[in-house]
Parts: C-alpha cells; structure tokens; sequence
C-alpha cells in the first residue's frame, strides 16, 4: 500500500472543486467565481453542496472522486473496500471544514478519513 503525497492529495481535491463548479453554474446558473460570501453566500454554498454530493456519492459508490481517478488515487477501508455512501458522504463534510484534512496521522490519515474509517492510497 503506498501513501500518496500531500501534493497529488491537493490537485485531486483541486480537480473535484472545479468539478463541483463547472457543475454548479451548468445546472444552476450560479456564476464563477462566486460573489464575496458577506455579499452572497448562497452561491458559495451551493458549490460546496455539489461539492459534497458529487465527491461523498462518487467516492461511496466506486471509492474515487473524479479527481482522486485523475491523479491515480482511490479511498477505502481497512479491508480494501469502498467505504459506502454514508461514510464518504461524513468524510466529504468533514473534508469541506478543512481544518480535519489539516491535521494528520503519521500514516498521512486526517481526521476526517479516522471518522470516517478510510484510508487514502495509490491506484
């Protein structure tokens, strides 16, 4: 099992923000990049919950965001398996906090990967 860098772990999140956007002004029309959040933080929000949706479904179903397929990453238990719709979606919330991403193992697991029981790692 080999532990990807933080830089490949911060292009994919990269890669699944943009995503996220693209996908936001296409089906909702809001506009990129958004108005200050003390202006509008409706439109901030609204990235961040297809964000979440997109990432949490993604990385539960196939154990993969978009981003994590374009780097050459994958999430999973312990056991080797995807995590399953209702972790990923936790680790995807906690993810969008930040600070739980920040704040790392010696095995480079966050926090929000401990709550959620996971485990970053190449292929």
């Amino acid at each position: 099992m080999e532990i990807p860098s933080l830089g490949r772990r911060i292009a994919s999140l990269l890669v699944d923000w943009i995503v996220a956007a693209l996908s936001a002004v296409a089906l909702t029309g809001v506009s990129y990049p958004p108005a200050p959040i003390d202006e509008d933080p409706s439109q901030t929000f609204i990235i961040l919950a297809f964000f979440v949706v997109e990432v949490g479904v993604l990385t539960g179903l196939v154990g993969r965001s978009i981003g994590k397929r374009a780097l050459g990453m994958r999430v999973e238990d312990v056991n080797g398996q995807p995590i399953g719709v209702p972790r990923a979606l936790l680790r995807t919330l906690l993810l969008s906090i930040v600070l739980p991403a920040v704040v790392m193992t010696d095995d480079k697991r966050g926090l929000h990967d401990l709550a959620a029981g996971s485990r970053v790692v190449r292929g």
